[in-house]
């Protein structure tokens, strides 16, 4: 097996004397030992945190730990049959059946139960000296396009994720043709724009980042750098006078703040994370960075710490002495989005059920508001300018079947401010939405469900009204396009949505498994009909889509 992360480090820590062993005589040989923390890091690490303390997902030490509730949890006094039960079948609260979907075997299962009962071994920390190691300035600036060297609108480019197989594909929006294939970090998580459009910025889970001229008549990767051994986000500087002058990068692992230039990516400044939680004051080392926005007042960027709960107001007019503010917000914090003025930032705090919402122009948390649903998670949101509540900001849960549309208009709605205005059930038990959309030309919101276990409710698409603020329909995915090379293996169907320029048709992916490409669906966005069905071989487990326009200008 390939390592990704670096974990041969990783695991040699673990491994100087020989086969670790748990209290209950539970052994893996430094073979298991290896699988299984690829594994760990593929497929729990984002959730349950890389020294497996909880965040989105819950605490799996082998030691006792006290939730909020007082229960004790460990990993050692569940045990290794009912573990593997809750590996292989998921839980109604979001996560994954990795055994059930066939993307985990029996064996894996098993071995996964034992690994989580033994100690985790804390991963290597990462300097700018070892970031540099990995830098390539692959086209210098100077050899790039003066102009853009395409005849295609390329502002209608969408770049989509192919998740497993460390790719990302660049699609011509118009023509519904793949213009370029291009390397990137593995399980690319996001995709952002720099202000002027022309550089596409990939961050994958394993720290490496890339930036992507989409001027080339072929896009390629112009630069790359492995800033850290896990990552979820990326943006750049889009403030007047900074505008593609600087991008950043948030670690989970080491957790950090890595400043980069721009066009190149060489690495400016190293600043870590690591604090005390905003509320009992425990110093926390796995103070992970969650997501990324780029302040539309000012040169600074808003960065979400997840465990400590703390929103960084990270000032970059001077890189290498950066002005940081602290506010203190809410735990754990995740992803999230603009609302429609630009100037408060949402993020979910889906640990509480809570939704923390930002004054980008005073620079102070303006409200908290708890959601009523489980679990929170809402990519980068909806906005709804409502002919009622005025605008609003929406969002989907994991771990329940809310989406819940939020005031945002404290001037004019002042009534419906910061107040969840409208709570839409989408049909059927159990959560596992991961993504709503939606565009100002589009009279609906889009949602998936992707992480629900029950077949019937992950292969659909939820449309909501705007208006009424309700589930109007669903569209089933049709079953030719949810078929595997592997039967044992199940393709899960519709996840993710994205606009084009125009706002007149919304993309989703059909999120396969590395042994079957998957098509791309183009839907028109208001007669709800299945224009295009996007196939290539190429696209293998397309995820996140993310189109040039309406990504540099933030419109979600």
């Amino acid at each position: 097996m390939k390592l990704k992360i670096g974990l041969s480090a990783i695991v040699a820590v673990g491994l100087m004397g020989g086969i670790l062993q748990a209290a209950d005589n539970i052994k893996l040989s430094p073979e298991e030992m290896k699988k299984a923390s690829q594994i760990y890091f593929d497929r729990c690490a984002g959730c349950h945190g890389m020294l497996r303390k909880g965040a989105l997902g819950p605490w799996i030490r082998p030691e006792p730990h006290k939730d909020k509730k007082g229960a004790m949890h460990g990993t050692k006094a569940i045990g290794t049959e009912a573990l593997e039960s809750i590996i292989y079948n998921g839980t109604p609260g979001g996560m994954p059946g990795w055994g059930k979907s066939g993307e985990l075997t029996k064996e894996e299962v098993k071995l996964m139960a034992k690994f989580i009962q033994l100690p985790p071994v804390t991963p290597p920390e990462k300097s700018i000296a070892d970031m540099k190691k990995s830098w390539k300035v692959i086209v210098p600036v100077d050899k790039r396009p003066k102009k853009p060297e395409t005849k295609r609108n390329w502002k209608n480019y969408f770049g989509v994720v192919l998740r497993d197989v460390g790719k990302i594909a660049v699609i011509d929006g118009d023509k519904k043709e793949v213009v370029s294939v291009v390397p990137s970090g593995f399980a690319t998580h996001i995709l952002r724009m720099s202000k002027s459009g022309r550089y596409m910025y990939a961050i994958g889970r394993d720290g490496k980042a890339e930036v992507i001229d989409l001027w080339m008549k072929e896009p390629k990767v112009v630069a790359e750098i492995r800033t850290c051994n896990d990552a979820r986000s990326i943006d750049t500087s889009k403030y007047k006078g900074y505008e593609d002058e600087y991008a950043v990068v948030g670690c989970y692992w080491p957790p950090s703040i890595v400043t980069l230039k721009g066009d190149t990516l060489e690495p400016i400044q190293l600043v870590s994370t690591a604090s005390y939680t905003y509320d009992t004051g425990e110093f926390t080392r796995e103070a992970r960075v969650a997501s990324i926005v780029a302040n539309h007042h000012k040169p600074e960027w808003v960065i979400n710490v997840k465990e400590t709960g703390q929103v960084w107001l990270y000032n970059y007019a001077d890189p290498r002495n950066p002005g940081i503010k602290m506010l203190m917000a809410e735990r754990y914090l995740h992803d999230g989005g603009w609302d429609l003025s630009k100037r408060y930032f949402l993020v979910a705090a889906n640990a509480r059920n809570k939704v923390v919402a930002v004054d980008t122009e005073k620079g102070k948390v303006e409200a908290i508001i708890p959601t009523g649903g489980t679990k929170p998670h809402p990519g980068r949101g909806a906005n709804v300018n409502h002919p009622k509540y005025g605008p609003i900001w929406c969002t989907g849960h994991i771990g329940s079947n809310d989406i819940v549309c939020i005031g945002t208009d404290p001037k004019k709605h002042k009534k419906y401010a910061w107040k969840v205005v409208a709570d839409i059930k989408l049909p059927g038990e159990g959560g596992g939405n991961l993504f709503v959309k939606t565009h100002p030309k589009c009279k609906y919101i889009f949602a998936d469900r992707p992480v629900n276990p029950d077949r019937k409710l992950q292969t659909q698409i939820y449309v909501i009204d705007k208006n009424k603020l309700k589930v109007v329909k669903t569209i089933k995915i049709p079953d030719k396009y949810l078929k595997s090379k592997d039967p044992k293996v199940k393709v899960r169907g519709p996840v993710h949505f994205e606009f084009n320029q125009k706002g007149d048709e919304v993309w989703t992916s059909i999120w396969g498994n590395k042994l079957t490409p998957t098509a791309i669906l183009v839907y028109d966005a208001n007669s709800l009909k299945l224009k295009k069905a996007i196939e290539d071989p190429r696209i293998i487990t397309p995820t996140g889509k993310f189109n040039v326009y309406n990504t540099m200008n933030d419109i979600y």
